[in-house]
Order: structure tokens, then C-alpha cells, then sequence
């Protein structure tokens, strides 16, 4: 189960439609073991696309520095799908090389950049296998 706060999930929706029509991606890192996603860290999608993302490789190699500087590690890897349902696509799968690391997909395809319906998912991705997961969402830890 992925338990997670308000304030961090509001965030990521935010990022999503702001992003909208284009994928949006990042991170939410948590202490190293914990599971527990805390820090915010939107990414540039490099890709720049309605149907794809990709962090950029100097930008994802500065955060794992700094992610390792602050015994941390990704809790959360997020990204949006902008006109398909919030779930993880063969390309997603195959990127997919965090075992610990919870994916959450954004579907921003009803809401666009404005408010309305979206949809939140979670998943783990473990060699291949997808497997979705409950959503707590919780005021503060």
C-alpha cells in the first residue's frame, strides 16, 4: 500500500495538468528503507511528448547524487498519461528499474489542465510484473 499525503499527492495532480497535453514526470524521495515518499522533486519530461516521458539523463544522475548525499531513495516515481488510463504501458514496464519504488500514473485524458475528474493509481513493478496497490491518502505522517 502506498500511504501518502495530501499535500503530496495534490502536488503531483498539479503537475499532471499543469504538464497537460504533454506526459509529466518526477520523484518523491524518501529516507533510505523507509518507503516513505517525502520530498516533491518535479521533472523536466525531456521527451516533451503528448504520449511518452523520459527524464533527462544529466538531470536524473544530479538527483541520485543528491538523493545519495541525503540518504534518500525514490519512493515515488510518477508520471502522467494524458489520454489514456492511468495504468502502466509496456514501455512504462520496461523502464521500470526501482523494485522499491511505488509507480503512481496521473490520468489527466477527462480533466486536461483544468479542474474535474483525474484519476490516481499506484503500482508495483518488479521484474515485469505489475501489480497495483491501495492509496492512503493521510493529512501528515
Amino acid at each position: 500500500m502506498l500511504t501518502i499525503t495530501q499535500e503530496l499527492h495534490d502536488r503531483i495532480v498539479a503537475h499532471a495538468r499543469q504538464d497537460h497535453p504533454d506526459e509529466a514526470c518526477g520523484v518523491i524521495a524518501g529516507p533510505v528503507g523507509g518507503g516513505r515518499p517525502e520530498r516533491f522533486i518535479p521533472m523536466l519530461n525531456a521527451a516533451r511528448s503528448p504520449t511518452f516521458y523520459e527524464f533527462d539523463s544529466g538531470d536524473l544522475l544530479k538527483l541520485y547524487r543528491e538523493m545519495d548525499d541525503r540518504d534518500e531513495e525514490p519512493a515515488v516515481i510518477y508520471h502522467s498519461h494524458t489520454a489514456t488510463e492511468a495504468y502502466p504501458s509496456r514501455t512504462d514496464i520496461s523502464y521500470a528499474n526501482e523494485p522499491g519504488a511505488h509507480y503512481v500514473l496521473v490520468s489527466t485524458a477527462e480533466c486536461g489542465n483544468d479542474e474535474g475528474p483525474f484519476s490516481f493509481r499506484s503500482f508495483r513493478i518488479v521484474d515485469g510484473e505489475v501489480t497495483e496497490e491501495e492509496v492512503k491518502i493521510v493529512e501528515s505522517y
